[in-house]
């Protein structure tokens, strides 16, 4: 069933939906107006430049909640141990245990990249960054936290594909645990426990 749409705003998840389901080439006006509720008049005045529009903002929405859900705990908790933990805990909660798939990771491997490509990049170097940034404060070297944050993120990306592949959700998990166990300090005594729980003003931004 569709969603009610009144503004802009509130097509972008459904829209986002559409896309990951179907990709850009294969997202139709029907198919969007089918999730959104939309007519063709009505897409064109809450996106005047199409598709292309529509998965800017789609992409535009998705950063603003991995800023602040996932970068930005990174950068600036003083609980490094704690906010690594939330990190895992937001992308198993985001990604759905690997049953959602990366919008971001699907158009950076398909003929979209181009038209799509500096908020792609953005994506992965502001995540990589902040993950770093972290390890660095655990007191690591610098370069082996880049290291380490890049074989994070590309295990999490790596995990949705197989996960979805096998069509099962328990390879995203393993994925999700081996990577807790490499990279929060074992002696940490931190209280928080790697629940999934999201905070509340960016639960209902999960685009």
């Amino acid at each position: 069933m569709a969603r009610m749409v009144a503004e802009r705003a509130d097509a972008i998840a459904p829209l986002a939906e559409v896309f990951r389901e179907h990709g850009y080439e294969g997202a139709s006006l029907a198919l969007i107006g089918k999730a959104t509720g939309l007519g063709k008049g009505s897409l064109y005045h809450f996106f005047p430049n199409g598709k292309e529009e529509m998965v800017r903002a789609v992409l535009g929405e998705i950063g603003q909640w991995f800023e602040d859900a996932v970068y930005s705990p990174l950068r600036n908790e003083s609980d490094v141990n704690g906010a690594i933990r939330a990190m895992l805990a937001s992308t198993d909660q985001y990604f759905r245990s690997g049953r959602r798939v990366c919008l971001v990771g699907a158009l950076a491997v398909a003929n979209t990249r181009d038209l799509f490509a500096q908020a792609i990049r953005g994506y992965f170097v502001a995540w990589v960054d902040a993950l770093q940034s972290a390890l660095i404060r655990q007191g690591r070297e610098a370069d082996q936290s880049r290291l380490l944050a890049e074989e994070a993120v590309l295990a999490i990306q790596g995990a949705i594909i197989l996960s979805r592949a096998m069509d099962d959700p328990t390879v995203f998990q393993r994925a999700i645990d081996q990577l807790r166990r490499r990279l929060v300090i074992e002696n940490d005594t931190s209280n928080y426990a790697g629940t999934t729980d999201v905070s509340p003003q960016n639960e209902g931004r999960l685009v």
